[in-house]
C-alpha cells in the first residue's frame, strides 16, 4: 500500500517538475529577452539584459552571486558587469560588512531602464492573464511565493555528504 501511495504522489511531483522546467525554460529563452528589450523601446545587450534585470530586482548583488543566479561563469559575469558600468547602468561597490565582496548596484539610469522593461512585461502579463480571475492570479502568486520561500531553505540546509 505504501509503495503505491509513493508512485502516484511522485506522479504528482513529476507533473510539477515538468511545469517547472518548462517556466524555466521559457524564461531563459533569447527570445523572449529580445522581446521585451523591443516592446520596451531599449538599447542593450541581450547578454546584459538578465543581469541588469536581477541587479534592479535583488541589488546590491555580489558578482559571485549574480553569476549563480545568472548560471553563468564568475568571470564572464565580471566583464558583463563592467560593460553594465560603462554604459551607467550598474556600479560596483564594496559591501558593507564584508569588503572582500564586490557588489553590483542599479543606477539611476538603469533603473529608468528597468522601469521600461516592468512597463512593457505587465503589459504582456495583463494579455496572458487577460481570462483568469484576480483571485486565481492571487492564488497563483500566493502559491509561487510560497514554494519559493520552502525551495529557497531546502537550499539553505546543510547537505549530507
Amino acid at each position: 500500500m505504501k509503495s503505491v501511495q509513493n508512485t502516484h504522489n511522485n506522479a504528482g511531483f513529476d507533473d510539477l517538475h515538468n511545469a517547472l522546467l518548462m517556466i524555466v525554460g521559457t524564461f531563459n529563452r533569447p527570445q523572449r529577452d529580445e522581446l521585451l528589450i523591443k516592446e520596451s523601446g531599449i538599447q542593450l545587450d541581450r547578454a546584459l539584459f538578465p543581469l541588469l534585470i536581477q541587479i534592479g530586482r535583488f541589488g546590491p548583488l555580489g558578482v559571485v552571486e549574480l553569476a549563480d543566479r545568472a548560471g553563468r561563469d564568475y568571470t564572464t559575469v565580471s566583464r558583463q558587469v563592467a560593460k553594465l558600468e560603462e554604459l551607467g547602468l550598474a556600479q560596483r561597490q564594496k559591501n558593507a560588512r564584508d569588503k572582500r565582496v564586490n557588489e553590483a548596484v542599479i543606477t539611476a539610469a538603469g533603473k529608468a531602464m528597468t522601469d521600461k522593461i516592468d512597463a512593457a512585461r505587465t503589459q504582456i502579463y495583463q494579455q496572458l492573464f487577460a481570462g483568469w480571475p484576480a483571485e486565481e492570479r492571487a492564488e497563483l502568486t500566493r502559491l509561487l511565493q510560497r514554494f519559493v520561500g520552502d525551495f529557497m531553505a531546502v537550499d539553505r540546509q546543510p547537505q549530507l555528504d
